[in-house]
């Protein structure tokens, strides 16, 4: 009777311990978010968030931020802001699904840039952010921008400035 109760607790001794050490695994990516603004998007940070994706069996957000007028509600329509997203959306979710990676593609509006992808944050739960930094003065998030992601975003934060060969 001693041995089959020292055989049945370290048994559940050596279980508790490999759940353990299943849970200090890290966790599977299930979502990877590509904010953008403009018409143009970095090839680079594009391919890169799909190789994210593929290797992690995990879907791509890819999200088109627009700010809208400050006189008019939230919620009203922005078509002019929705020609520029659609094809760049449709670019993107193309080469996606060439590489079997889902999509689940958005475009989210705010006040600004920044209001914009904080809704975003605020509303879905990503394991990563692959954020397109942009060389030229003006287009995309600026500095301070690329300074507050890296402060908020409840995620991994990936930021990728463009080469100076880089096709957009």
């Amino acid at each position: 009777v001693a041995l089959i109760v020292g055989l049945l607790v370290g048994y559940l001794i050596a279980r508790s311990r490999l759940r353990g050490r299943r849970s200090e695994q890290p966790q599977a990516v299930h979502q990877i978010l590509l904010p953008f603004t403009g018409t143009s998007i970095s090839r680079r940070a594009v391919d890169a968030a799909l190789r994210l994706a593929q290797a992690e069996e995990a879907t791509l957000m890819p999200a088109y931020l627009a700010a809208g007028p400050k006189q008019l509600p939230l919620e009203c329509p922005i078509p002019a802001e929705a020609a520029k997203a659609m094809p760049m959306l449709e670019a993107i979710e193309q080469r996606a699904t060439a590489q079997d990676v889902a999509v689940d593609a958005r475009i989210e509006r705010g006040r600004s840039l920044r209001h914009a992808l904080e809704r975003l944050l605020e509303r879905e739960s990503f394991d990563r952010v692959v954020v397109p930094a942009t060389a030229e003065a003006g287009a995309g998030f600026s500095g301070d921008d690329l300074v507050w992601v890296l402060e908020k975003a409840p995620a991994e934060v990936l930021i990728l400035r463009p080469g100076p060969e880089d096709s957009r």
